[in-house]
């Protein structure tokens, strides 16, 4: 009898908070994210003559899929290095995500860009049907080398705030999301080490049903929370003090399945996506106050000799 209760009570809150809803709006909208996604597979597997260029042709698909969900401060660019303040460069990015707003480019001419680890709020590495472990793995241990700088010098409210002195305890040292997108059916476990995911999020097109999005987000962040910390504190999470308990208790207590969308039983996987991507990048917000005295340091005391070469 409780149970009933309860659930007459649930059904009478949803018409209430829901009562002046434009049903035919919103279902207009959840089915055209139904055809987007459709669209996007299916030119995925779009059968080209010529293999050496389906590759950059994929990759323009999923660039345009991220540019159709990311807020406009960032940007998304094709073929891409990241470097860090301590001269570690990382292999060729395919598509990279990042605030242009906030941190300049190392190094662009043309095709050939060099951006900061401090700007890029996610890489994407786009893939066909077969792929090489050990190269994912090599590609994705290239990104995880690389290290942000707190040495950074900012106007703030009545001082130039020094970041090696007073760092940001919200934020010490960010990391890009790592993302794989393929057409690969295999499961992540299959194509990785079992002892560490180098992806954070996994995208599957999947061609069965009209087509389909298969996305998986990395299942050992439970939480806001372990997300939060992750992309905010690659280092190691501060010691802080016990006023930022409630609202770790809070984020702790909300994970991205609570973004699950569904359309007539199904998830709309692209609607999902978006708020779930969306909410983990305003987790970072602002990429971390960029470190130019790092940077002009690094590159004086740095390839001044070509016997210090690496080639």
């Amino acid at each position: 009898m409780k149970q009933e209760e309860t659930n007459r009570k649930s059904e009478e809150d949803h018409i209430d908070k829901y009562a002046n809803a434009d049903y035919s709006t919103i279902r207009n909208i959840k089915l055209n994210y139904e055809r987007m996604e459709q669209g996007i597979v299916n030119e995925l597997y779009f059968k080209v003559p010529h293999g050496s260029t389906i590759g950059h042709y994929r990759e323009q698909i999923w660039g345009k899929m991220f540019r159709n969900i990311v807020p406009k401060k960032f940007v998304i660019e094709q073929s891409m290095f990241i470097i860090d303040s301590y001269g570690q460069v990382s292999k060729e990015v395919d598509l990279a995500v990042f605030d242009e707003t906030y941190t300049p480019y190392i190094f662009s001419y043309g095709n050939l860009k060099f951006l900061p680890i401090e700007a890029v709020a996610a890489v994407i590495e786009c893939k066909s049907s077969s792929m090489d472990k050990k190269i994912l793995k090599k590609w994705a241990c290239s990104i995880k080398a690389l290290r942000t700088s707190n040495k950074s010098y900012t106007r703030m409210i009545g001082k130039i705030v020094c970041g090696e002195i007073e760092p940001t305890i919200t934020q010490t040292a960010t990391r890009p999301l790592r993302i794989l997108c393929c057409l690969n059916e295999k499961d992540i476990s299959e194509l990785v080490d079992e002892d560490e995911n180098p992806f954070d999020i996994v995208i599957r097109a999947i061609p069965n049903k009209g087509g389909k999005l298969q996305i998986e987000w990395d299942d050992s962040k439970k939480n806001l929370y372990d997300w939060y910390v992750s992309l905010n504190h690659a280092k190691g999470l501060p010691e802080h003090k016990n006023d930022q308990v409630d609202w770790e208790e809070a984020v702790k207590n909300y994970g991205l399945d609570k973004y699950l969308v569904h359309h007539e039983g199904t998830e709309l996987s692209l609607l999902t996506f978006n708020f779930q991507l969306n909410q983990v990048l305003m987790l970072i917000n602002n990429p971390m106050l960029f470190p130019h005295a790092a940077y002009a340091e690094m590159f004086d005391n740095n390839g001044n000799m070509e016997e210090k070469g690496n080639e």
